[in-house]
C-alpha cells in the first residue's frame, strides 16, 4: 500500500479535564484537546503525558467515545507513554473539512484516518489499542501498514469486514444480534437514529454489556460526542457499506480492494473478548487465530461485554503492557 496522502498543518490546542464513570486514582488528570488535519478532517483528539514519550493511540467504537479509556490513559501517561485519544469522523469535535466528502463510516475511512493522524503528528510507530470501530482502524493498519504498528490490542479478535461474504445468512443466534445494522438499512432506522440517537445508542450499551451496570452521568458523558452533526449519516453508511448495499467514497477503492483480501495481521496481538458481550460473543473456537502470523494470544474476560476498556480497564492495560514488555 502507498502512503496515504496527508495535509500537514499546525497542531491546535485547548486544555481539558477528564471525567470517567469508573475512574482510575488519577482519572481527573489534565489532558490536551488538540486538533489537525489530515485530508478530509478537523480531527480531534486528546493528548495525555509526554510528547516525547513512545506512542500509545486508543480507538473508540460505535457508539462510544474517548470517555471509554479515562481509567487507561491517565494511568499509561504516568507510566511516561505519549497516549493520543481520537474522535473518529462522526463524534465530538472531529468534522469534516468540505461539505463535498462523502459523510462516509466504511471501514477503509477509518484506517485511513488513522493512518494519516500518524502521518500529521510524525509518529512512525506506535503501540495501537481499539474496539469495535476502533478495533477495525486499528486491525486496517496493522495489516496494510505493519511497519507503523509496534503492538496490537483488539476487541474481538480480527475486526477487518469481509463485505463479500456478508451476504452469507448466519445462524439465528447471531442474526438476532445484529438487529440494529439491519434497522440502519432502512429508512426507518435513518429517521429512528436520527431522531432517538441518545435513547438508543444507550439500549445498544446495556444490550452489548448486560453485566456492566454504567449510570446515567456514565452515559451522558460519552452520548455527548454523538451531537455532532455528521454521527447519523456516518454511521448509516458504515452499516450499509458492510453489506455492500451502498458503495464506498471512490477515493478509498485501492483500500477496500486491499481489505476484501482479508490480509493477515503480522505484528504482536493479544485479541480482548468479554465473555458477556452481547452483540459478538467469544466462540468456543479461536476462529481468528490463522489470521495472526506474529505473536498472538486470545484473553476472554469474565465478567465483561462489549465496551472492553470502560469495563474492564486493568485487564485492558495489562494486556497492552504485556505488548509493550515483550
Amino acid at each position: 500500500m502507498t502512503k496515504a496522502p496527508v495535509i500537514k498543518v499546525a497542531v491546535t490546542e485547548t486544555p481539558g479535564t477528564q471525567t470517567a464513570g469508573t475512574p482510575a486514582p488519577l482519572a481527573q488528570a489534565p489532558f490536551a484537546l488538540r486538533h489537525v488535519r489530515t485530508s478530509v478532517l478537523d480531527l480531534a483528539f486528546e493528548e495525555h503525558g509526554r510528547p516525547d514519550g513512545e506512542p500509545v493511540v486508543l480507538l473508540h467504537g460505535f457508539p462510544y467515545d474517548p470517555r471509554g479509556y479515562d481509567a487507561m490513559a491517565p494511568e499509561l501517561a504516568t507510566r511516561g507513554y505519549r497516549v493520543i485519544v481520537p474522535y473518529l469522523r462522526g463524534y465530538g469535535p472531529t468534522r469534516f473539512l468540505s461539505a463535498q466528502t462523502p459523510r462516509s463510516g466504511q471501514q477503509a475511512a477509518l484506517g485511513r484516518d488513522l493512518l494519516e493522524l500518524l502521518d500529521v503528528l510524525s509518529i512512525e510507530r506506535a503501540a495501537l489499542v481499539g474496539y469495535d470501530w476502533g478495533g477495525r482502524a486499528a486491525c486496517i493498519v496493522a495489516a496494510l501498514w505493519p511497519q507503523r504498528v509496534r503492538c496490537l490490542v483488539t476487541g474481538n479478535g480480527y475486526n477487518i469486514q469481509d463485505i463479500a461474504g456478508s451476504v452469507v445468512p448466519q445462524a439465528a443466534e447471531k442474526e438476532y444480534r445484529l438487529w440494529y445494522q439491519y434497522y440502519f438499512h432502512s429508512p426507518r432506522g435513518y429517521d429512528g437514529l436520527t431522531a432517538n440517537r441518545a435513547e438508543l445508542c444507550r439500549l445498544l450499551w446495556r444490550l452489548w454489556s448486560p453485566s456492566w451496570r454504567f449510570d446515567d452521568d456514565t452515559y451522558a458523558r460519552s452520548a455527548l460526542s454523538f451531537d455532532n452533526p455528521d454521527f447519523v449519516d456516518v454511521v448509516i453508511q458504515s452499516y450499509r457499506h458492510r453489506f455492500g448495499y451502498v458503495p464506498g467514497d471512490p477515493a478509498l477503492e485501492d483500500i477496500e480492494r486491499e481489505l476484501a483480501k482479508q490480509p493477515a495481521i503480522t505484528v504482536p496481538t493479544i485479541a480482548l473478548w468479554g465473555a458477556d458481550d452481547g452483540v459478538g460473543p467469544p466462540s468456543v473456537e479461536d476462529k481468528d487465530a490463522p489470521r495472526f502470523s506474529s505473536r498472538y494470544e486470545r484473553r476472554v474476560l469474565p465478567g465483561v461485554g462489549h465496551n472492553i476498556p470502560q469495563e474492564a480497564p486493568a485487564m485492558t492495560m495489562t494486556a497492552l503492557i504485556d505488548l509493550l514488555r515483550a
